[in-house]
């Protein structure tokens, strides 16, 4: 079993079972709790975190490049909340669909500010991702008002929160350069806590038991996704990696089934299909990967 599956895929599919549960997690606390308090949740478990294993490595969190690690930061903060938006306002799997967008914005992101090349098969695959999210929002203005499926707001936010995944990616990128990955985290969940912490003292609702367990299951699972990811990208292809990693959106599925009675209709399977498409094409070319979250 081992041979077939070697390290950095089981880690590649151990962090997409991460991600799918924290999205679990974060549907089960935002029924009440507004996005912004459970995005303060999450960077506070991080931030805890992240401080003990920067210590343990013997790492300053401060880093040398401040200025573009506040700014991947903020990137993550604004895509982080655009997801748990969606998360809480439409089904799990179409959210986790339209956010698996991100490898495309990241490829056009990259070509125009670090100058990659964009080669013909990756616009093709931007072409049958953004395809593939109308088939899943199924807009009123391009399938009449009886058929649409989600909100175009929230489709609209959850789309714009692939796309500051993919700027923060980028950022990461050129992160990767001078800084040690954790500090990298930190300053993301640093800046989630200071970003959140006013926004959330205005809606505040105080959390029931089952919250407080979910919100803490929010941070401890994606501290531990983003960890397996690490690893698994270290010792994987990065195009094979993004293959495994699409296993979140089967997850995804799995969990609204079970826990929300929501069961994807066929426009909704097609769009997950040209998404996964797509964004194979792009993750084709070796050295992208889906961005953290």
């Amino acid at each position: 079993m081992r041979d077939r599956f070697p390290p950095g895929i089981r880690y590649m599919a151990g962090a997409a079972l991460g991600f799918s549960v924290m999205s679990l997690f974060v549907k089960i606390a935002g029924r009440r709790l507004p996005t912004a308090e459970v995005v303060l949740a999450r960077g506070a478990v991080i931030v805890v975190v992240t401080l003990w294993m920067l210590r343990r490595a013997g790492v300053e969190p401060w880093g040398e490049r401040k200025g573009l690690l506040v700014l991947r930061g903020l990137f993550g903060f604004a895509a982080v909340g655009c997801f748990y938006y969606a998360i809480t306002h439409i089904p799990l799997a179409d959210a986790t669909v339209i956010q698996y967008t991100n490898p495309v914005w990241t490829a056009l992101l990259a070509a125009a500010v670090l100058d990659e090349r964009l080669r013909p098969v990756e616009v093709v695959g931007t072409a049958a991702s953004l395809g593939g999210v109308l088939l899943v929002a199924r807009p009123s203005f391009l399938f009449g008002s009886e058929s649409a499926h989600l909100d175009p707001a929230v489709a609209g936010i959850a789309l714009l929160g692939s796309m500051l995944s993919a700027a923060a990616y980028v950022s990461v990128r050129k992160l990767g350069e001078s800084e040690d990955p954790l500090v990298i985290v930190f300053y993301f969940a640093f800046v989630s806590v200071i970003g959140s912490l006013p926004i959330a003292a205005t809606e505040m609702v105080w959390p029931t038991t089952s919250e407080w367990l979910a919100l803490l299951g929010v941070g401890i699972t994606a501290q531990a996704a983003q960890l397996l990811m690490t690893h698994g990208l270290r010792r994987e292809r990065a195009g094979r990696a993004m293959a495994v990693g699409y296993l979140q959106i089967v997850f995804a599925g799995l969990w609204g089934a079970i826990f929300f009675s929501e069961i994807p209709g066929i426009w909704s399977y097609a769009g997950a299909a040209l998404v996964v498409a797509g964004t194979w094409m792009i993750g084709r070319r070796g050295g992208e990967a889906p961005a953290t979250r």
